[in-house]
């Protein structure tokens, strides 16, 4: 690598986030060689350009650092969150440099999709940003298989074969066959008794879970001792996930909002806030980004305690470049309701803004440039999950199974999910149109010229050369090369 990409790679590396994440290797084509997780994402990346003998014996490792020509991060909120993420983007990617990840061979999850009325219980290796809830990750998949079936066999739940069907409203027939009988349990349930159900199944688990994070401990120390030292990292980390991952989960089923008590939630959280209204609509917002790029947000509306996913909306920040979460949001916060008073309709009854006290008062910046009285406001400080409150009014903790706090929290996790979803589209849009930055003949003006033109490389491969030409600065040659570069395999 000439000496200048390498003092900009390594001026790039001191100007990381210093939280967890995950970082991508690059060559010089822009390929992914590498992904890899951190708890400090400056100070292990650095240590790949640190030329020390003992760090650079392994030779894999010294032909991985020869091939780095550029890197990103992805920040998150949690190691828990960075060991996931990593194997999911090793999925996708499928780097050369990795050896994990890449058979398979992850750790199981159990899933639970409460978002529906009748929820299951399957097995997956990846947890997705939706409302679901995951137990694990297990080390084991065989005994993890066989608990599933005593979870079906011993409380009556369904797993991932079930086919529930409304006969009535409110009512459910699990199983149109002989396994009713099998099984030994009532075919005909409401959706109470069969959340009590899923309710007694998780705490099953999660005896299951203490029961196995023993064992783990002990085959961590077994590793260790053979000097399976990859092996041992991963129990590790497996470890960490699971007791994270368990105690979030806990008695989540008893949450008033899954089982339908809304409006005992809504009066709760009137109590607790001191609100003048019944808070029936509520908007919550949330601020993403990677690394400072493709910074986005997004607001998610619920209507008395549920999700009204037809009036979520997503925004990009236009008034600056950059990463700055107390002007995001207060650039979002003041177009959103901009346009409602323009439009001449009603604000929420509440609105939630994923942060702590610079987030609350950037959004209170907002309303006093439009010059209009906000409605409640309030904000979620992400680690002692405080309440934070935009006046003299100390912040606000209420009990973890308050119902009025997980309503909050299932707000913010909607608009962190919106969130992080549209920042991924738009870094997979990016990536796609990175690679007209591979063809020489290109400058700035015309590549954006011939995006404006199809709107994406997608429509850009399925143009004729003399399509290509019809774009302003194309000419024959330029056109027949970029066919060329485009179709590989023609």
């Amino acid at each position: 690598m000439p000496n200048d990409e390498a003092a900009n790679l390594k001026e790039k590396v001191r100007r990381l986030p210093q939280g967890p994440g995950v970082y991508l290797m690059k060559d010089r084509l822009g390929k992914i060689i590498y992904v890899g997780k951190a708890k400090n994402l400056r100070k292990r990346v650095s240590t790949y350009f640190q030329w020390s003998g003992r760090r650079f014996a392994h030779p894999k490792i010294r032909s991985l650092v020869s091939m780095i020509h550029d890197l990103e991060v992805m920040e998150v909120r949690s190691e828990t969150e960075a060991l996931l993420l990593e194997g999911k983007l090793i999925k996708h990617w499928k780097p050369r440099y990795n050896s994990d990840f890449t058979d398979d061979k992850r750790f199981l999850l159990v899933r639970v999709d409460t978002e529906n009325p009748i929820p299951k219980f399957r097995l997956c290796r990846f947890r997705k940003t939706d409302q679901s809830k995951y137990f694990g990750p297990f080390a084991h998949a065989g005994p993890l298989r066989k608990t599933l079936a005593e979870l079906r066999r011993r409380f009556g739940v369904l797993l991932s074969d079930g086919q529930p069907k409304e006969i009535e409203p409110g009512k459910y027939r699990l199983y149109d066959d002989v396994r009713a009988e099998l099984y030994g349990h009532e075919n005909v349930v409401t959706k109470d008794d069969y959340h009590q159900r899923v309710n007694q199944a998780c705490e099953f688990l999660e005896g299951k879970a203490r029961e196995w994070l023993e064992e783990m401990r002990e085959e961590m120390k077994r590793a260790a001792e053979a000097q399976n030292f990859e092996k041992a990292a991963q129990l590790r980390d497996a470890l960490l996930a699971l007791k994270k991952t368990t105690a979030k989960t806990r008695r989540f089923l008893r949450d008033p909002v899954v089982a339908g008590d809304s409006r005992g939630i809504l009066e709760e959280l009137q109590s607790a806030l001191e609100l003048p209204t019944l808070p029936r609509r509520i908007e919550c917002f949330d601020i993403s980004h990677i690394s400072g790029t493709f910074t986005v947000a997004s607001m998610v509306h619920f209507f008395d305690g549920k999700p009204a996913k037809s009036q979520y909306r997503r925004y990009r920040i236009k008034s600056f470049v950059g990463n700055d979460d107390f002007r995001a949001m207060e650039e979002v916060v003041g177009r959103r309701y901009r346009r409602l008073h323009a439009e001449e309709k009603p604000f929420p009854d509440l609105i939630v803004i994923d942060g702590g006290k610079g987030q609350v008062y950037a959004s209170l910046e907002a309303f006093a440039v439009l010059d209009l009285p906000p409605p409640p406001l309030v904000g979620l400080a992400k680690r002692e999950e405080t309440i934070i409150l935009p006046d003299e009014r100390e912040s606000l903790t209420l009990p973890s199974h308050s119902g009025a706090l997980r309503l909050l929290q299932r707000l913010r996790d909607e608009a962190h999910r919106f969130a992080n979803t549209f920042s991924a589209e738009l870094r997979q849009q990016k990536i796609r149109e990175s690679i007209l930055d591979d063809f020489p003949r290109l400058g700035e003006q015309k590549k954006q010229n011939l995006l404006k033109k199809f709107g994406g490389i997608r429509n850009l491969k399925k143009a004729t050369a003399e399509d290509l030409q019809a774009v302003e600065g194309i000419g024959p040659k330029t056109a027949q090369a970029l066919f060329d570069f485009l179709h590989p395999e023609t």
